[in-house]
């Protein structure tokens, strides 16, 4: 006799990694102006510690297509010397790194504590409806795609949006996304408020 529940171990019960591999893409590799950089960066680094720099080497492959694809993250694993699946592993842990086309800005509306408490859930359902999509999604024009972000670190000036990984709008109301979004259409990066830390005249001329 077993106090053990019975347990079923039909093949159809196990479970399955929802995990998605990367398009393969197009042949990578760096141009040579990155590859000068690449190379100038792994210098400071020890023969054997050449790993140390996959998130540098990833972000000028992301900056080069605009994506990661399997080739692409196969190109860096070359030059850093590990596996792909390593580098992968780095990818798809990290939220900054893209994995399939996205727009020419990326939305990362910050959705932490006091973000959320000073209406970013509502910051991101104004755009999303102003760009008639959701959350993880690109619009129509291939513009914008917007991400909801862990904390950003502006607790302050919240709601924050981070825009590429990057640039910075701090203090954003739902109220204000319509206009938010057809200056930075119209502007680009220059419509946005910057990060109140850089000393102002290291700004982005508004």
């Amino acid at each position: 006799m077993s106090f053990h529940p019975q347990m079923e171990y039909a093949p159809a019960k196990f479970h399955k990694s929802a995990r998605t591999l990367a398009d393969e893409g197009p042949a990578f590799a760096y141009t040579p102006e990155n590859q000068a950089k690449f190379d100038a960066n792994i210098a400071r680094y020890p023969a054997e510690e050449r790993k140390s720099a996959v998130l540098y080497a990833l972000y000028l492959a992301q900056g080069q297509q605009g994506y990661l694809t399997a080739a692409a993250m196969s190109h860096v694993a070359q030059q850093i010397g590990c596996t792909a699946a390593e580098v992968e592993d780095v990818v798809s842990y990290y939220s900054m790194f893209f994995t399939k086309p996205v727009g020419t800005y990326v939305l990362q509306v910050c959705r932490t504590l006091s973000c959320a408490l000073n209406g970013a859930e509502r910051v991101t359902d104004e755009i999303c409806k102003h760009l008639h999509v959701r959350p993880g999604e690109t619009d129509a024009t291939g513009t914008f795609t917007v991400q909801e972000f862990e904390c950003l670190g502006a607790c302050d000036r919240a709601p924050v949006i981070m825009i590429n990984n990057e640039h910075w709008q701090e203090h954003q109301r739902p109220e204000d996304v319509p206009r938010f979004l057809e200056d930075l259409r119209r502007r680009g990066l220059s419509a946005l408020s910057g990060c109140h830390l850089v000393p102002a005249g290291e700004r982005e001329p508004r």
